[in-house]
């Protein structure tokens, strides 16, 4: 088989930066599995969303989110300053485009971490996007977590698993399913990096449009 030397190719193939969606349910553990990349990949840009509500007592602002009132969230939305955000419950999540935009300029990965609904909204803007989802080894492991964060009244809780019920119904609408188990979140880890990193190696790779 002849093949002209132009067509060789030697070392890995040039990739465009990706966008990685890291979702699943209330309570699955997306804080603490984006807290951890954080410190495994250096040179990707992690998202902050951007938050109506108050924050939690753990939560710190620029790290975990960006605080800001319902106003100042709605004038954002008013000037098309936002790729994606939805109404969660009786709050405002969303994303600036300048962080995305900036990040993909330096040829960085991007992570977000997103509600489903989020996601969802992703994949309709950016069909090349990657959407992960994370569940749970168990629906008890997963009741727990939300029991033990203790934030959320009974009704609220009651409505967070009616939520998660359709949340999870969408699976199919995600590339990979991930588990993360109660003490295994180091496999968690490196089962989303073996991702990202099978992403970089595709002969026709992903190319997402903002």
């Amino acid at each position: 088989m002849n093949m002209d030397e132009n067509q060789m190719i030697f070392g890995e193939l040039p990739t465009n930066p990706l966008l990685i969606v890291i979702s699943g349910p209330s309570g699955i553990g997306k804080d603490a599995v984006v807290g951890l990349l954080r410190k495994t990949n250096l040179d990707t840009h992690f998202v902050i969303t951007m938050n109506s509500r108050a924050p939690r007592p753990d939560e710190v602002e620029g790290v975990d989110y960006f605080f800001v009132s319902r106003e100042e969230f709605e004038e954002k939305i008013a000037n098309d300053d936002l790729i994606e955000y939805a109404r969660v419950y009786s709050d405002y999540k969303g994303i600036p485009k300048s962080q995305v935009k900036e990040a993909f300029a330096s040829g960085k990965d991007v992570i977000m971490r997103l509600d489903v609904q989020g996601a969802m909204t992703i994949r309709k803007l950016c069909p090349d996007a990657i959407l992960i989802f994370l569940t749970a080894s168990s629906r008890e492991e997963w009741i727990n977590r939300l029991l033990e964060r203790r934030s959320e009244t009974p009704e609220e809780l009651e409505l967070r698993l009616c939520v998660a019920a359709k949340e999870y119904g969408m699976i199919d609408q995600f590339d990979y399913l991930v588990v993360n188990s109660d003490k295994h979140l180091d496999q968690t880890i490196s089962d989303i990096q073996a991702i990202i990193k099978a992403e970089h190696l595709k002969t026709h790779p992903r190319k997402v449009d903002l």
